[in-house]
């Protein structure tokens, strides 16, 4: 089953053989966190993509893939309405087919401090946002790690340990904080501030990179012509970011890249991106114990 094109079990597209085959291996790694499914409808539809997330309907967790199988695709093959299939599957498929719409494309996300307003914060989320060349946001995303690892006022304050996502495009960081925080306290110590940009840890940071570096950089969620930034606002709760090998599409038909976990030495090797950029989903199916490994602690920055 999915052998020739995991995307296409059985002729039809259905992302859900692809997303059940990936979560066992993340279901440490978001373990407690609602899923959200962004379904790519395309252009001629009345919403480009219509989002699926645990603030809106029944919360999805990422265990409930477990009940993907053979039996379930092939009914959301031949039945189109989940209304005429319900007395067909279980409660908990009727749930990943609403989140996940059959023959549509869809990125996988999770909420990243949970859903809900001003919850505690156990990751910091910086979306390296650039609009530079994608070797150029390999560096830059190299030496800001450095700058974090350095910055003994931080580490001080906070014990964390660091993971880095390529998302397709350029590259997430994540930091997982050993103690969770208050809201308050991420927002006045570590979020960017435009008003002060030197307040938070970010500004200092975005300040410290642009030392390094001949285009802008900068802290915040405005985006940077020929530049990047660096961007933690969908840290708080409430707010969403991408899974780990999540298809990353650049229309309703197509898939231009996929999120991959690397480590700080894979930002070391100039052929880094060429490499991922060769990955397709069948690819990281065959992969994924080797992809998987590096969600492990032993290849974070502590």
């Amino acid at each position: 089953m999915g052998k020739k094109n995991i995307l296409k079990p059985y002729g039809k597209t259905d992302v859900l053989l692809y997303y059940s085959a990936i979560a066992r291996k993340l279901e440490k790694y978001l373990k407690g966190k609602e899923i959200a499914a962004k379904n790519h409808l395309g252009k001629a539809a009345f919403m480009p993509f219509i989002l699926k997330r645990g603030s809106k309907i029944s919360p999805l967790m990422i265990e409930e893939f477990r009940e993907v199988n053979e039996s379930f695709l092939k009914t959301r093959k031949e039945i189109k309405s989940l209304k005429d299939a319900k007395n067909k599957i279980t409660k908990t498929q009727a749930k990943l087919w609403e989140y996940f719409l059959p023959r549509k494309l869809s990125e996988l996300f999770y909420a990243t401090n949970n859903e809900g307003a001003k919850r505690d914060i156990e990751r910091v989320f910086l979306d390296i946002d650039s609009n530079v060349s994608k070797e150029q946001t390999q560096k830059a995303t190299k030496e800001l790690i450095n700058i974090i690892k350095a910055d003994k006022s931080f580490n001080k304050r906070f014990k964390c340990e660091i993971f880095i996502m390529w998302t397709g495009k350029s590259f997430h960081i994540y930091i997982f904080l050993n103690k969770k925080i208050k809201n308050n306290m991420y927002n006045s110590a570590i979020a960017y501030s435009k008003a002060d940009p030197k307040k938070g840890f970010i500004g200092k940071w975005a300040a410290q990179l642009q030392k390094k570096f001949k285009f802008k950089i900068s802290g915040g969620h405005e985006k940077i012509p020929r530049g990047i930034t660096i961007d933690p606002s969908q840290t708080p709760s409430g707010k969403l970011c991408r899974a780990p090998f999540s298809l990353h599409l650049k229309n309703e038909k197509t898939v231009d890249g996929i999120a991959i976990p690397v480590t700080i030495k894979d930002l070391s090797n100039p052929n880094l991106i060429k490499t991922l950029q060769l990955y397709t989903p069948d690819r990281i199916i065959k992969d994924i114990d080797k992809l998987s490994a590096k969600l492990l602690k032993k290849h974070h920055i502590l």
